[in-house]
């Protein structure tokens, strides 16, 4: 009978054309919403990025007062990622995201408002609290949809929102600045963050009315299309006297721990290149804020294309370990070459091109791993640890490369620092997780 067939013994000529319909299905229909939702995410997150070109001379906010404000935001991000993790597996995605989502847009709104440091400070801190918990999970979330085999492509097209927000992001403030400076009594800086921030309140919304907590309650999915998901992600779980069940579990285990050492390298890194891009463009030469702009969304553009390539090679060999870990190696080198170029813009502008492809291109293979050695609530504290854990890099970073620029009038300092957390963490990665733990052939 086909009830009792399982994702192993399924024959190949009858169940995979099967699996791939109901798959296409569920991608269509859940993850164009989690990726606009998450380009929003990243928007209202990294937005003081363009905005400071103007405030920071308004509110007289030195780079010591911004890179401290950045690094709030992570604060609240790190102390709140893991319990909501743990709610989400508790009472569903849908109350959950509407949970993060209406008080993170309305909180960006109001940053609109602030005056004074102490201002900036509690906005960015409270946006950390709201918004954390939306990245890990919908990386859970789509766990419970999705087998780990196919999961890199579907993890790399969540992803791509990062690089999307980049592409849409710096010219639409860019344009917001430039277009509504004085609009209402307003500054430019200030509209960016009234405009880009609200669209999270009604995104929320929709996320709630229009998605279903899982494939069991999914009721445009036939019974036996959810019976098929359930048998194929059931039976991909990891699975043995290796596999950590619990979050105790997890936390005890050194491969957990690789995997945290290059998550904190690469959403540093990222973290890193949003935050401090416009200023690099800024700094390589006389250019309008318009033009910083439209700059800054060529290296998120040929991000979003060695994103899916990678992610797809990743899907199609069944190895994450080296597709990961050799992209950010690309972006370890890229910041260590940024100081020897930061003055000259066409150079700056390529050097953060790979920066890019490689922090993003690694990111697919990469945020298949956990699920793939992780199970149960192993999975749903683990995924949010790995997280507040690249949190914690992003508390400290954006603090210290805000007073090593304050304090040495240069940013090289700052980019040399990205490079070897980015290194360093992948090096642990490499040493930490042999090639057949991942799940996949390495």
């Amino acid at each position: 009978m086909a009830t009792e067939a399982t994702p192993d013994t399924r024959p190949e000529s009858t169940g995979r054309p099967q699996s791939d319909a109901v798959y296409r299905k569920i991608k269509w229909r859940i993850l164009p919403l989690l990726v606009v939702c998450y380009v929003v995410a990243f928007i209202d997150r990294s937005n003081i990025g363009f905005a400071k070109l103007e405030f920071s001379a308004d509110l007289g906010f030195s780079d010591a007062v911004f890179g401290l404000g950045a690094s709030l935001f992570y604060l609240g991000y790190v102390l709140f990622e893991v319990p909501s993790n743990l709610m989400l597996h508790k009472v569903g995605a849908r109350k959950t995201f509407l949970r993060i989502m209406v008080p993170w847009g309305l909180v960006s709104a109001v940053t609109a408002f602030m005056a004074s440091p102490g201002h900036f400070y509690a906005v960015r801190f409270l946006l950390g609290v709201f918004e954390a918990g939306f990245f890990p999970g919908v990386l859970l979330y789509l766990s419970y949809w999705i087998p780990s085999k196919r999961r890199a492509s579907t993890n790399a097209t969540f992803l791509s929102a990062m690089a999307i927000s980049g592409i849409v992001g710096g010219p639409v403030s860019g344009g917001i600045m430039d277009a509504m400076d004085g609009f209402g009594g307003m500054d430019g800086w200030q509209w960016v963050f009234l405009v880009e921030g609200l669209p999270a309140c009604l995104l929320g919304v929709v996320v709630y009315f229009v998605l279903s907590d899982g494939p069991e309650s999914a009721r445009w999915l036939s019974a036996d299309e959810r019976r098929l998901v359930a048998d194929e992600v059931e039976g991909d779980r990891p699975t043995g006297d290796n596999v950590p069940h619990s979050y105790g579990a997890a936390l005890r285990n050194g491969r957990f721990w690789g995997l945290a050492a290059l998550g904190f390298g690469i959403m540093t890194s990222t973290s890193g290149l949003f935050l401090w891009l416009p200023t690099i463009l800024k700094d390589a030469g006389s250019l309008s804020v318009v033009q910083i702009g439209l700059l800054s969304a060529v290296p998120f553009a040929a991000a979003v294309v060695v994103q899916y390539l990678n992610a797809r090679h990743s899907d199609r060999t069944q190895e994450r370990r080296v597709h990961a870990g050799l992209l950010a190696l690309v972006g370890t080198v890229g910041w260590l070459l940024l100081p020897l170029v930061a003055r000259q813009t066409g150079l700056a502008l390529v050097v953060l091109t790979l920066i890019a492809v490689g922090t993003m291109g690694a990111m697919g293979p990469f945020w298949s791993m956990p699920a793939a050695l992780l199970t149960g609530t192993a999975a749903a504290g683990g995924i949010a640890t790995i997280t507040a854990f690249a949190g914690i890099g992003n508390l400290i970073t954006p603090a210290v490369t805000g007073w090593l620029s304050s304090a040495t009038g240069t940013q090289a300092y700052n980019q040399l620092l990205y490079g070897v957390v980015l290194g360093v963490g992948t090096l642990l990665m490499f040493l930490l997780i042999r090639p057949e733990r991942t799940g996949a052939r390495a």
